[in-house]
């Protein structure tokens, strides 16, 4: 595969979503227009996790614009307190949901209770419609899909040389399968929100969805 067919298949799963250093404003900018008319919100920490629960809800052949939900990735786990504080009394406006990483779990707990009281378990978070992935969505893809599946994905976008040239070098040689995977796939911008869509994808056509991501789109 050429470097040109590369770009057109990266071009492709990232339609209709902006990509480089201000994809979080912008994405958010768009997101933030339509909740004035929204029945429901879930905020995410980034573009990555606003492509993989839109994609799965796609998948499962929901619209979500048609529903009223609407996705919003709010540049990072530590303004979930801003976003929370702004929204008022939490779900009097609307139904809230959100998404984050294990290492951000504490940001949005406080964020949380700030608004209801103490949350002392995840379990109460998911009370309210907060999912956590663990470690973050690409370990949960990797899991969920499964290493050679993934590596069959790297493979039809032209990337399995890449990551063959990552896994050869000194810090990453011998380290396990997962953890290059997730070097891999957070390495650039652009491959982190292609392979949110393409990995959600094979995961809901396979209907092996990760459990955070399953359990938020049936809260909303």
């Amino acid at each position: 595969m050429n470097v040109a067919e590369r770009r057109e298949l990266a071009h492709r799963a990232l339609d209709g979503y902006a990509s480089g250093p201000d994809a979080t404003t912008l994405a958010m900018d768009r997101a933030l227009a339509k909740v004035d008319d929204a029945v429901a919100m879930v905020l995410v920490e980034g573009v990555s996790d606003q492509i993989a629960l839109e994609t799965a809800a796609a998948g499962r052949g929901r619209d979500l614009a048609a529903e009223r939900i609407v996705i919003v990735p709010i540049n990072g786990a530590h303004a979930i307190g801003h976003f929370l504080a702004g929204l008022g009394p939490l779900g009097t406006r609307m139904r809230l949901a959100g998404l984050c990483d294990l290492r951000e779990e504490e940001l949005f707990r406080r964020g949380l209770a700030a608004q209801v009281g103490s949350i002392p378990t995840r379990a109460d978070m998911e009370h309210l419609g907060f999912y956590v992935c663990v470690d973050d969505l690409e370990d949960e893809l990797i899991r969920a899909v499964g290493t050679t599946e993934v590596e069959a994905v790297f493979d039809s976008q032209g990337d399995l040389g890449s990551f063959r040239s990552l896994q050869s070098q000194p810090a990453w040689r011998g380290r396990h399968l997962e953890a290059q995977m997730r070097r891999f796939l957070s390495s650039g911008s652009r491959r982190k929100l292609r392979y949110a869509r393409l990995l959600v994808e094979v995961a809901v056509a396979r209907d092996v969805l990760p459990r955070p991501l399953d359990a938020l789109l049936a809260a909303v």
